[in-house]
């Protein structure tokens, strides 16, 4: 062989090698499939798949799978624990079906923003909550993260300072008990509806009014079938970053440090954005003409925390634990 075509195949046996090499590197990368029925815009994903991915790369391939594609919505959890899945976006209320005790966060004014909600989650609560989800389900959760603030939307102009002012006010809720509840916890007269017939149901005076976050507010336009915004803050809710026990377990020390920063990081970058976005709002709805305003917060958290502990509902709170969120500052 001349001298030239042995350096030329001595350079193509060695790009084989590096090329090998590369495939065998991410081979060895561990892999984390992200099931989750949100789309690939949605302000979770987009911070999962820039911060998470970016903080956990040199070890691991996130690997998300949007729109239910992977897992249906709700069977995520078990998945985790059977060991199928490595990652999925849970909830307060997909946990309670799974643990009760769990349910306490599910009710009513129990998180007055997502600054308490952090803190709480953050603390020693926090910690004894996501242990019992670790034990029960072989599930660890490793960040909360805010996901929007429901708020009551009236087609009437009287204003609403107290739960007394909502006396006989037709507020659509949900149709489940557990919706209807916290509607006459809220003072008013829930009337179940379908979602698709709320806008011509405020038209129509079918109802005197919704609750929903403000981005599903403008989604669904029901700004130009009503007058005013009620910022009661009623249901703060939150979902939580859910990973698989058995993939931690098989993780080193330092990679277990990397993977709950970056997903703590993620979860604070997603709070952020979902926060700037309603503060945007309170803006857009005041310019479209709507009263928007803040409530005597305080009366309404006292009513529905006194039904909620009054109710069935509250039979699987640890004891005390009510006390113990209200006291975080």
């Amino acid at each position: 062989m001349k001298p030239l075509a042995l350096s030329a195949a001595l350079g193509a046996v060695t790009l084989v090698s590096a090329s090998t090499a590369m495939t065998a590197f991410a081979a060895d990368k561990i892999q984390l499939r992200m099931s989750t029925p949100a789309t690939e815009t949605d302000f979770r994903s987009q911070g999962l798949a820039t911060v998470f991915a970016d903080g956990v790369s040199e070890f691991a391939t996130y690997e998300p799978h949007y729109n239910d594609t992977l897992f249906k919505q709700g069977t995520e959890l078990v998945a985790i624990a059977r060991g199928n899945l490595e990652m999925s976006i849970t909830s307060a209320q997909e946990l309670a079906k799974l643990i009760p005790e769990w349910s306490i966060f599910t009710a009513g004014y129990l998180m007055r923003d997502a600054e308490h909600q952090r803190k709480v989650f953050e603390g020693d609560i926090g910690k004894e909550m996501y242990q019992l989800v670790e034990d029960k389900l072989g599930v660890k959760l490793l960040s909360v993260m805010y996901f929007g603030t429901r708020q009551l939307n009236l087609r009437t102009d009287a204003k609403i300072t107290t739960p007394a002012d909502l006396e006989g006010v037709k507020l659509r809720m949900p149709g489940t008990e557990a919706w209807q509840f916290l509607g006459r916890a809220l003072g008013a007269n829930p009337t179940p509806m379908a979602f698709t017939e709320v806008y011509t149901g405020l038209q129509t005076g079918a109802i005197d009014g919704q609750d929903n976050p403000l981005p599903t507010n403008k989604d669904k336009k029901f700004h130009e079938v009503t007058k005013q915004i009620v910022l009661t803050g009623h249901l703060v809710d939150m979902n939580f970053l859910a990973f698989s026990k058995k993939t931690w377990d098989g993780l080193s020390t330092d990679q277990q440090e990397t993977v709950m920063a970056s997903a703590q990081k993620a979860s604070a970058e997603i709070t952020k954005t979902i926060l700037a976005n309603e503060a945007q709002l309170v803006d857009f709805f005041k310019e479209q003409g709507l009263q928007v305003y803040t409530p005597d917060v305080d009366a309404f958290r006292n009513r529905a925390q006194s039904m909620y502990l009054e109710s069935d509902f509250s039979k699987d709170w640890p004891k005390g634990l009510l006390e113990r969120v209200n006291a975080v500052n």
